[in-house]
C-alpha cells in the first residue's frame, strides 16, 4: 500500500500549516491550505510561502491535481488562485461554504463575495476522489464553521481548525455559522479513528511550556490527552468550556480580509476603473 508522502509549510505571521502531500509512484500531488502573504498595515499582498510550496514541487517533478481547503480560513488568505495559475490542479472545499457565506451576508450585506461555483469542487460528507493512486475520502468536521471538512488520505487526517496539538486544545466556535455543539461530534468521529492515524493540524500556536512548533499528531494521542476534548469530556461540559472560553479571545486581525477572499476560492476583488482592487470593513459589526 502506497503511503502519501507529506511536507508541511509553517507560516510563522500566520501560525498556520500548509501542505503538499504527493503520492510518489504517480507523481500526483495536492496542496492544502495554501497561505498568501499579507500585510493588512500596507495592503500588500506576497507569494512567499507560496512560492516555497510551488518550488517544492517543480523540483520533485509533481503533477498538481488539486488544492484543497478544509475551510474558509478566517486567519490568513488563501493562495490557492495563485498556485492554480502556476501549477493547475482544482480547487475544492466542502459543500456547505454556502453557508458560510449565507452567515456573513449580514456582516458584508447582500453583496457579501463569493459563490460556491467560484469552486472547482464541493464535496459532501462521503466524497471519494483519487490523489494519483491513493483514494481520498472526505469527512464533514463542522463546529468551526459550517463547512470545515477533514481529508483522508490512507492513515493521515487533515483536520484543518477542528483541534490543534493536544497540549493546546480545540478551535473556537464564536464566528458566524459557527457551533460548539457541533465541533464536539465532529471531534467525536475524528476520535474514532484508529489511534495510529496520523493527524495533520492547520495551525499550532505553541502551548506555553513548549519549546517547538508542531503539527502533526496522532488520533491516540488526542483522545489520550487533548486538553479540551480527550477520552471522558461530556459533550454538555465541553460546550460550557467552549463558550467560555470563546468570550475571552479577541477577533483575528485578517478575519474582515480573510474571509472576503476566501468565500472567493481565494481570488482577490476585482480591479476597480483605477486599477486598484479594494476590501470592504464594515464598521462596528463585531
Amino acid at each position: 500500500m502506497n503511503a502519501p508522502l507529506v511536507k508541511g509549510f509553517f507560516d510563522l505571521a500566520t501560525n498556520s500549516v500548509s501542505y503538499l502531500v504527493a503520492d510518489l509512484q504517480t507523481k500526483r500531488a495536492a496542496i492544502i491550505d495554501p497561505v498568501l502573504n499579507f500585510d493588512a498595515a500596507s495592503g500588500r499582498v506576497s507569494t512567499i510561502g507560496a512560492d516555497a510550496i510551488r518550488d517544492d514541487a517543480t523540483r520533485q517533478g509533481l503533477t498538481i491535481d488539486w488544492i484543497l481547503e478544509t475551510h474558509a480560513h478566517a486567519d490568513h488568505l488563501s493562495a490557492a488562485p495563485y498556485l492554480q495559475q502556476h501549477l493547475g490542479g482544482k480547487i475544492g472545499i466542502g459543500v456547505q461554504i454556502a453557508e458560510v457565506r449565507a452567515a456573513f451576508e449580514p456582516v458584508f450585506g447582500k453583496s457579501a463575495p463569493g459563490s460556491p461555483e467560484d469552486f472547482d469542487a464541493l464535496f459532501a460528507d462521503g466524497d471519494e476522489f483519487l490523489l494519483g493512486a491513493i483514494p481520498v475520502r472526505v469527512m464533514h468536521t463542522p463546529g468551526h464553521t459550517p463547512a470545515c471538512v477533514t481529508y483522508l488520505i490512507r492513515d493521515c487526517a487533515f483536520v484543518g481548525d477542528t483541534f490543534f496539538m493536544p497540549d493546546y486544545g480545540t478551535a473556537r466556535c464564536d464566528f458566524p455559522g459557527g457551533d460548539a455543539r457541533a465541533l464536539y461530534r465532529s471531534i467525536q468521529k475524528l476520535l474514532a479513528l484508529p489511534d495510529a492515524t496520523r493527524v495533520f493540524l492547520c495551525h499550532d500556536y505553541k502551548a506555553p511550556g513548549r519549546k517547538d512548533f508542531c503539527w502533526e499528531t496522532t488520533i491516540g494521542a488526542e483522545r489520550a490527552a487533548n486538553v479540551h476534548v480527550k477520552a471522558g469530556v461530556s459533550e454538555n461540559d465541553f460546550v460550557a468550556m467552549r463558550k467560555a472560553r470563546d468570550k475571552t479571545l479577541g477577533m483575528p486581525k485578517l478575519l474582515l480580509p480573510a474571509i472576503q477572499v476566501n468565500l472567493q476560492a481565494g481570488r482577490l476583488p476585482a480591479p476597480e476603473p483605477n486599477g486598484i482592487s479594494y476590501l470592504k470593513l464594515p464598521l462596528n459589526q463585531f
